[in-house]
């Protein structure tokens, strides 16, 4: 299997030369490894049966053609139940193996170590041009990244096949170093297991994984990559910053990303994460997290063979020595006895047993929380360069202090969730007093867990608990009653986090923000924070309520409210941006979207939910995790500069105007579609969104538990993923044309489009959104459906927004200033073809059988399909 070259609008040769040679090299190679395991596997008949489909859809692709794609639809119907499957699973295979060539040659790109403008460095010397050095490097000391994973199901590969690709990862990488016949013949040979492997590993989970087995698969991104990758992001800072005095001068970046999770406490409508569950999933991240603190201070330890007549330990350091002997004489003695005239190694050496200690829970010699730990390496710093090691001082020791400082000992807050009506039942019961409900009790046991895990691990372990569908200042003040319901006066420390999910809650923001200031624990916790509060926007459901284009205005608008209530009230606000990975629920280039937020909204200080496919693809490897977190670091910085606030000020105000006229149009358009008799069961026919939920992606139902007849219960992630797998990615685009439509004026539009950063990333995001759907494909997807005015107007809406999306940047092509982008668009997309024209096969299967039996062939098939389709978007839900 080969990528296509694409001859639309390009000539093959251009497309050729636009392709870099090492990733097309790349593709090639694993594309005819695939071919010969194919081959092994099934005969020379299944590869031909895939090259037969592969032309034809390149073809019809290539072509613009309805006799091809027919063509290739009557391929598919043709094929056996069995050679279907194979056929979806190899094209599934595929789509892993290029975008594993895609990330490779992603990573050789950035090791390339070109300058880049969006680098921590530019934007320091950015904020120094504007602010001056002394408000710059003020503004650096308090910069505040803080990315949240969430369990959201939207990862459609199993963890086998993710692993599977990691490996096959690593041997493209030797394969880069390898030099020689013999060397490149044998990761040949390993590279064709690795494949056969992947080929033959099922695709889809058998049963639904555990909101535990959620968090173990979180842990492999801790473990491979983020707890070396983000001393690695202050280091670089460091040096540039040091210069030649790196690592002889003390640290001066800060440790300024700090990592949360809802991994597990995330109970909104999960009746699976219990205060049990979310107690096991601490212990499981504070594991990892000390293992690592232990595992580094041991190997700090041993390297650390200075002997105390070159460098003499301080009074400090001799103290410390004193007080470990005093609560550990063996672990002492014993280390001692092995580096008697060694004192920082013996120091450093029993501080790991400490981390071990506190690992195991071993009361007097474990750490009663980070900070101690903390104070403990700060002496031995002090007392190294007092002792002039100064480089031993500020090296891996130093490593470690910003590790323990961005993780602590727990890793990544766990913070915990709950739907505010759950809030409102639980406190009826509580108030009156009688016997409580199951449900009540669980509620008040999370509060009990809550206290026993700031206990074990330290206050930061969880203390943030988001209050879904915030209606009311009351919604917030039953934090706390309950909190006091559960424990009485030992309650534990708490932030209660308004979530604004839908349009009216947006618009009732401020006024419930300003109730909340008034109850008696919000001052409490004001008055220990420094008037810190936080505030969660819901990206999804605004989406889902009002459509794209409305909600995108709405949040900007509610956030501009949010941030000048902060100032008049002399708050410290976190806004936190509950995103998700497709563009219906917020998705897109997040620095792009960083920079694009109204004036005061950011202040350093940037929070955003981390989902899906999007963690592992921005932390699943090291390079790319170092440049993402470094990219959104000099976004959340340059958010804040005098220059990007005046140009989104004035932005805003010039074409205020404009964002009225298509936040009306677009809100008109979306009803027409959605408010319509009969859409529900309409989007359930013309979508696999029932199928979707046989999937086993996560451990969350696909629904809060009414029925299709309704949308206003439907989660927004299978809303987002159910219209990208009918290729008509509704949700990132729809109302568009008519808002652009309702201003008319192609002057006005291309001004907005170069001087107003929200309405360019809205544009340009629909951009790539448009690229991903196919009109001939969603065409046969709406005829699923028995209702041709509903089609007619999706089919109409996507026409016209392609036709006012071009006439408002300019471009004669969807992507045309983003080559790169609609290249890897282009060369994927027929494949894609390939598995909707399989997946619309199983759909009419399903329907005119009307089988609800997973196991069955049809379902079988769209199953495949879904996961298939899903690897080539990649960005799902």
């Amino acid at each position: 299997m080969e990528p296509p070259a694409d001859s639309t609008d390009l000539t093959r040769q251009s497309v050729r030369d636009e392709v870099d040679r090492d990733l097309r090299a790349d593709v090639r190679l694993l594309g005819a490894l695939l071919g010969r395991v194919l081959t092994e596997a099934g005969g020379d008949e299944l590869l031909a049966d895939v090259e037969k489909l592969r032309s034809l859809v390149i073809h019809a692709y290539e072509r613009d053609s309805d006799a091809s794609i027919e063509d290739a639809e009557a391929l598919v119907e043709s094929f056996t139940p069995e050679r279907a499957e194979q056929i979806a699973r190899a094209f599934t295979c595929y789509f892993h193996l290029s975008n594993l060539a895609e990330e490779h040659h992603r990573v050789r790109v950035l090791r390339a170590d070109a300058p880049r403008p969006d680098s921590l460095p530019a934007a320091i010397e950015k904020l120094t041009e504007e602010l001056g050095p002394d408000a710059a490097a003020e503004r650096l000391q308090s910069l505040r990244f803080h990315p949240v994973l969430t369990a959201h199901p939207t990862e459609a590969r199993r963890r086998a096949i993710a692993s599977g690709i990691r490996r096959i990862s690593e041997l493209l990488d030797q394969r880069d170093a390898e030099d020689g016949a013999s060397a490149l013949a044998e990761n040949e040979r390993r590279l064709l297991e690795e494949i056969e492997v992947l080929w033959r590993t099922s695709p889809l989970r058998t049963t639904r994984p555990t909101p535990l087995d959620e968090v173990r698969t979180s842990m492999a991104i801790f473990d491979q990559t983020l707890f070396q990758t983000v001393p690695k992001v202050y280091r670089l800072l460091d040096d540039w910053m040091l210069g030649a005095d790196a690592g002889r001068a003390p640290a001066l970046a800060p440790a300024f990303m700090r990592l949360g999770s809802w991994i597990a406490a995330d109970r909104d409508g999960n009746p699976f994460v219990t205060a049990e569950t979310t107690k096991a999933a601490a212990a499981i991240a504070a594991e990892h997290v000390l293992l690592g603190l232990e595992h580094a201070a041991d190997r700090i330890g041993r390297t650390l063979t200075l002997d105390e007549a070159d460098t003499p330990p301080s009074e400090a350091l001799v103290a410390l020595a004193a007080e470990q002997e005093r609560i550990a004489g063996r672990v002492t003695s014993t280390i001692g006895t092995r580096a008697p005239n060694e004192p920082h190694r013996r120091v450093v050496l029993v501080i790991a047993e400490r981390i071990a200690a506190t690992r195991r829970g071993e009361d007097g010699l474990a750490y009663a929380g980070p900070e101690q730990l903390l104070a403990d390496l700060a002496v031995v710093q002090e007392s190294l360069r007092a002792g002039g090691a100064a480089r031993s001082a500020n090296g891996e020791l130093q490593n470690l202090v910003w590790q323990v400082q961005t993780f602590g000992f727990h890793l990544a807050e766990l913070e915990v969730r709950q739907h505010s009506k759950v809030h409102r039942q639980a406190l009826e019961e509580v108030r009156a007093g009688g016997a409580r409900g199951e449900m009540t009790e669980e509620v008040l046991e999370v509060y009990r867990t809550i206290k026993y895990l700031q206990g074990r691990y330290g206050v930061n372990a969880a203390r943030r608990y988001i209050v879904s569908f915030t209606q009311s200042s009351a919604d917030l003040a039953a934090v706390y009653e309950l909190a006091e319901a559960a424990l009485g006066a030992d309650a534990p420390t708490l932030d209660a986090i308004p979530l604004f999910e839908t349009f009216d809650d947006l618009q009732a923001s401020t006024r419930i923000l300003s109730e909340m200031i008034e109850l008696e624990p919000v001052k409490a916790r004001m008055a220990a924070t420094g008037r810190r509060i936080e505030v969660m926007l819901g990206y999804s459901d605004s989406s889902k309520d009002v459509g794209p284009v409305s909600a995108t205005l709405a949040l900007y608008s509610a956030q501009q409210r949010i941030a000048d209530w902060a100032a008049e009230n002399d708050i410290v606000l976190t806004l936190f941006h509950g995103r998700g990975g497709a563009l219906g629920r917020g998705g897109g280039p997040a620095n792009e979207a960083v920079l694009a937020q109204p004036p005061g909204s950011v202040d350093g200080r940037f929070k955003l939910t981390e989902q899906g496919e999007v963690i592992f693809a921005q932390y699943g490897d090291k390079d790319i995790a170092v440049r993402h977190i470094e990219q959104m670091a000099a976004a959340t910085l340059l958010a804040s500069s005098p220059s990007n606030e005046e140009a989104n000020r004035a932005a805003a105000d010039d074409f205020a105007a404009v964002a009225a006229t298509m936040d009306e149009a677009s809100r008109i358009r979306f009803f027409e579609l959605v408010k319509a008799e009969g859409f529900a069961p309409w989007f359930a026919q013309v979508t696999p969104m029932e199928e979707v939920g046989l999937l086993a992606l996560g451990s969350r139902p696909a629904r809060r538990g009414l029925s299709v007849e309704s949308l206003e219960d439907l989660r927004a992630i299978p809303w987002v993923f159910s219209w990208t797998q009918a290729r008509i990615n509704l949700t990132g685009w729809f109302g568009l044309g008519s808002a652009l439509a309702a201003v008319g004026d192609e002057a006005v539009l291309r001004d907005a489009y170069a001087r107003w950063p929200l309405f360019q990333a809205m544009i340009d995001n629909v951009e790539m959104s448009l690229a991903k759907t196919d009109a001939r494909i969603a065409e046969r997807y709406l005829a699923l459906g028995e209702r041709p005015d509903l089609a007619a107007l999706v089919q109409e809406e996507m026409a016209l927004t392609a036709e006012w999306v071009k006439r408002t940047s300019g471009h004669e092509t969807i992507l045309e200033d983003r080559p790169v982008l609609r290249r890897a668009v282009r060369l994927r997309s027929p494949y894609v073809d390939a598995l909707s024209l399989l997946q619309l096969r199983a759909l009419r299967a399903v329907r005119e059988s009307g089988s609800s039996d997973p196991a069955d062939a049809p379902h079988r098939l769209l199953l495949l399909a879904v996961n298939g389709v899903a690897a080539g978007l990649q960005n799902t839900g």
